[in-house]
């Protein structure tokens, strides 16, 4: 059953298995979830698709990552730690992550199909590996690093 479930209805089913084993641990990132999905779908009029959901959580994941920097730069491990913690649980409802391999792959097919030969150029490489990458989970920080790398190396 686990298998066929949305993102959205996956949550919703974890939230209550959290509830009835008062898991606070859990059930504190399972619920941001669940709000912030719920904030995009007012936002859009809609439900959303399962593509979009995996945004938000994109979106909440790279929240706490920059909220671990500030307080690991703030002298706040206890903060940082607890932001660490909710990345780590969020991050086992992302798709699996991309191999390095199939992103320096797709960054070099990008290069030749977009005919990329400058940083000028970065915008329509990164359209065209998201696009290929898609529904694989890649750090987009990480990945705009390794298209500016490869596209000063091209020059």
């Amino acid at each position: 059953m686990l298998g066929a479930m949305t993102l959205a209805e996956r949550i919703t089913h974890d939230i209550t298995d959290a509830m009835r084993q008062r898991d606070q641990v859990a059930l504190g990132p399972l619920r941001m979830f669940k709000a912030a999905l719920m904030n995009r779908e007012v936002e859009k009029g809609r439900a959303l698709d399962e593509s979009e959901s995996i945004q938000v959580l994109n979106q909440l994941v790279k929240q706490r990552r920059d909220s671990i920097e500030q307080f690991t730069a703030g002298g706040r491990t206890d903060l940082a730690d607890k932001e660490q913690a909710e990345v780590t649980f969020l991050e086992k409802y992302l798709p699996p992550s991309a191999d390095p391999a199939a992103i320096a792959a797709a960054i070099e097919a990008a290069v030749v199909e977009t005919g990329a030969a400058s940083a000028k150029d970065m915008g329509k490489v990164m359209k065209a590996v998201t696009a290929a990458l898609a529904g694989q989970t890649v750090d987009g920080k990480a990945l705009a690093d390794a298209v500016k790398r490869r596209l000063a190396g091209s020059n």
